[in-house]
């Protein structure tokens, strides 16, 4: 890694509507360096990361490319600069090819006009079998699966040879092997002289891949300094401002009567003969790594997913779920891993947003009563300490940490029996996620019947009373929370153990 600075922003201001969001922040990257971007949602990395990348102007500051300052005025101009910008909401176009996405703003034609796709397939190949991917560049990316639209946005930004990469959570989406090739690629990158931001909230991946870090707290930056020379929960601390506790938040306890039984369920090519009972008061983890499954299963129950055999029994009573609104009527609810795709409405309202699946509460002679609304709003944000200044702003304005706590707001008050919640802290900071364990914990307490889906063995150790471990559709193992480790887990996600013991 060389020690000269490739990029530096310097005493970095930004208000939006007179609320400071960025207060004399520094931040400098140097050539051939992984930069971590630390601190919880609302800190303000990505405020800083849009003035990087040309989407916001700061208030007052400067940036520095080798030594010269530029004014990034609009993302064409930062692009121009040598930066890219890999965003946690993938920005693919589903409809177009994979070929027309890694070129798209940039066609190749030739002296008639007329687009050279051949050529352009040629250098899409090229790009992706240096990160080992087999696809196929006249394939529409609405076919391809989320690791792959992925891998799509990278491609891309190797493709424009970025000298600086930003890369906001790139591995949520992503399984354990593919991971790996990425790590990889960025270290074989960094070696040329490539650099990256890195911002994400899974610290062991920070002490795996990055050099340095950065991290801010309330706009500010609180701390920098070498990876290396730096332990976890110090990280963690100057990020949430206080430690953190490891230990389980759930205890032995005494649960309620069953009141969702599945038996037998099987939908081929997606998961087969599942069966387990979920009781009041019960909070059950199932984890494993992507394409196990678990979603796919979880989906039928809810009725995204129509073709399934086997049962399905709420409160004793066998039930067909084929519509989503038939699972509400049944009692089920589910916060979903995609934010983007399946539960936010970004052009409403962040209060909307809350109050669209129970719409039914606020509403008297036919008329929504904004006073009852805003209340309940109220409630919410200090409950989850939703961090807003204006409820009335569209939900894509807020972190991404916020955007979860707003969906989980609009299912407490839906008011289910049964909640799903799948990936919940996906993307999201450690203080946040504390906050969130803990309303977890406390629906189970209140009597709510609580499903986690994880590919986070910490996270199901953390708040499930039992955990199932899937692997390949099946389940492998089921254990008591508190007597199993995460070694243990991983074996049976990776399909290296399985007891039929285990499993019941």
């Amino acid at each position: 890694m060389s020690t000269s600075p490739l990029m530096t922003m310097n005493h970095i201001d930004k208000s939006f509507n007179g609320v400071p969001v960025l207060k004399k922040v520094t931040l400098n990257v140097a050539q051939g360096e992984i930069h971590a971007l630390l601190g919880e949602n609302g800190a303000g990395k990505s405020t800083l990361m849009n003035i990087l990348g040309g989407v916001h102007q700061p208030d007052h500051g400067s940036i520095h490319i080798n030594g010269m300052e530029v004014k990034m005025t609009n993302p064409k101009v930062s692009q121009e600069q040598g930066i890219s910008f890999i965003h946690q909401e993938l920005n693919v176009v589903s409809d177009l090819s994979v070929y027309e996405n890694m070129f798209l703003g940039s066609e190749l034609r030739n002296k008639f006009g007329f687009l050279k796709v051949e050529e352009m397939c040629r250098q899409t190949n090229e790009i992706l079998a240096k990160l080992g991917v087999d696809i196929n560049p006249k394939e529409y990316v609405r076919n391809l699966e989320t690791s792959y639209k992925q891998l799509i946005e990278i491609s891309k930004a190797l493709l424009h040879k970025s000298k600086l990469i930003i890369m906001d959570e790139p591995t949520t989406s992503l399984a354990e092997h593919e991971v790996k090739r990425l790590f990889e690629l960025m270290k074989n990158l960094k070696e040329s002289g490539v650099s990256f931001i890195y911002i994400s909230h899974k610290l062991q991946e920070i002490k795996e891949i990055c050099d340095r870090y950065t991290i801010l707290r309330d706009g500010e930056r609180v701390g920098t300094g070498s990876i290396e020379t730096e332990d976890l929960e110090t990280i963690t601390k100057l990020m949430v401002g206080k430690s953190i506790s490891q230990e389980r938040l759930v205890q032995k306890q005494l649960f309620g009567p069953a009141v969702l039984e599945v038996n037998n369920l099987s939908s081929q090519g997606l998961y087969e003969n599942i069966n387990f009972t979920l009781r009041k008061g019960e909070i059950l983890g199932f984890t494993g790594l992507a394409g196990d499954g678990r979603t796919e299963l979880f989906e039928s129950l809810f009725g995204y997913r129509k073709k399934y055999t086997g049962e399905i029994k709420i409160n004793n009573r066998l039930v067909k779920i084929d519509h989503p609104r038939k699972a509400l009527e049944a009692g089920l609810g589910l916060v979903p891993k995609d934010r983007k795709e399946n539960a936010i409405i970004k052009d409403l309202s962040v209060i909307h947003n809350l109050s669209l699946s129970s719409i039914g509460h606020f509403e008297k002679n036919g008329l929504i009563q904004d006073k009852l609304e805003e209340e309940k709003f109220q409630y919410y944000k200090e409950k989850l300490n939703i961090k807003v200044h204006n409820p009335r702003i569209t939900i894509d304005k807020l972190s991404g940490g916020n955007q979860q706590k707003v969906i989980i707001a609009k299912w407490l008050e839906v008011n289910t029996d049964i909640i799903i919640f799948d990936n919940p802290t996906q993307g999201i900071d450690v203080g946040a996620k504390q906050e969130i364990y803990h309303q977890i914990v406390s629906l189970a307490e209140q009597g709510k019947a609580v499903i986690i889906l994880s590919s986070e063995a910490p996270e199901v150790l953390k708040v499930c009373h039992q955990i199932y471990v899937m692997y390949q559709g099946e389940i492998t193992a089921r254990f008591k929370g508190e007597e199993v480790s995460e070694d243990e887990i991983m074996s049976y996600a990776t399909g290296s153990k399985r007891e039929a013991e285990k499993i019941g």
